[in-house]
């Protein structure tokens, strides 16, 4: 059926506009990081007196601003490559390997989804006192590097490849390692794609669990350093937006880089032959 033109008018309309509710925190963050302190409490979101040595005197008055880059991309990228790599083979083992319980492991495995992280972040915490990883990028990566969701997603990427394939690989004299790495892993690649883009958003700003394991300066993450910068420079809103601009920009890089692989990913996870 086509529509009026005042039905599109407004259809487009209304999207506009919950487009531009969604944008005006992101839109006042940029706006306001471009303002001289003065004008911060102004009505008026446009800076009068444009201010971008806002961003300079972030770098200059936070010795550790470019330290905390670095401890989030590390942490992130780690997190991301060993969620990959856990979440695929528990995936390949639930997926295509037959063993005793496989269905009720699984099962196991997909309750844990419900427990909130919240519950378990003081027994976490409890085993990393005792692992003496306090205050380390190891007591960061390792417990966020196990991911139900990751192992739930990649094995209904994996359920949809069929089986012929790994017979055929078994018979030309592939085993179970070779067929993983070299058959399901290269086929799996978009809902592997999706998975490192949602890892890597998810931990790199991560807030709470660096908060309660990190203790000296310059083991910070950006939420944890834009939190110090705040309340270290007097509510300083003018110099806390522009800091909170420059930490958006990895995942926006990262966001618009793999666009199109999160897209395909999201769909052919949604449509399982």
């Amino acid at each position: 059926m086509k529509l009026k033109t005042w039905q599109l008018v407004l259809i487009y309309g209304t999207l506009t506009l919950v487009s531009l509710s969604t944008l005006m925190p992101f839109l006042w963050m940029v706006l306001t990081s471009f303002k001289p302190l003065e004008e911060v409490t102004n009505i008026t979101p446009v800076p009068v007196k444009p201010h971008p040595q806002n961003y300079l005197e972030v770098s200059d008055q936070a010795r550790y601003f470019g330290r905390y880059y670095l401890n989030s991309l590390f942490v992130a990228s780690w997190v991301t490559f060993l969620t990959i790599l856990t979440s695929s083979m528990a995936a390949f083992a639930f997926a295509r390997l037959r063993w005793p319980g496989r269905n009720q492991v699984f099962t196991l495995y997909l309750a844990t989804m419900m427990i909130p992280g919240v519950v378990t972040m003081i027994p976490n915490f409890a085993v990393m006192v005792q692992l003496r990883l306090l205050d380390s990028y190891q007591g960061l990566i390792i417990p966020a590097s196990f991911s139900a969701f990751g192992t739930f997603m990649l094995r209904q990427f994996m359920l949809g490849i069929p089986k012929a394939l790994d017979e055929a690989s078994i018979i030309d004299g592939a085993g179970a390692w070779r067929v993983f790495f070299d058959v399901i892993m290269p086929l799996a690649r978009p809902g592997i794609i999706t998975l490192a883009i949602f890892t890597f958003l998810g931990n790199y700003g991560n807030l709470f669990w660096p908060l309660i394991m990190i203790k000296s300066e310059s083991m910070r993450t950006l939420p944890i350093g834009l939190l110090a910068f705040d309340s270290s420079y007097n509510k300083a809103t003018h110099l806390m937006m522009a800091a909170a601009v420059m930490s958006l920009v990895p995942p926006m890089l990262l966001f618009i880089v793999s666009q199109k692989y999160l897209v395909k990913g999201i769909q052919l996870g949604a449509v399982k032959g």
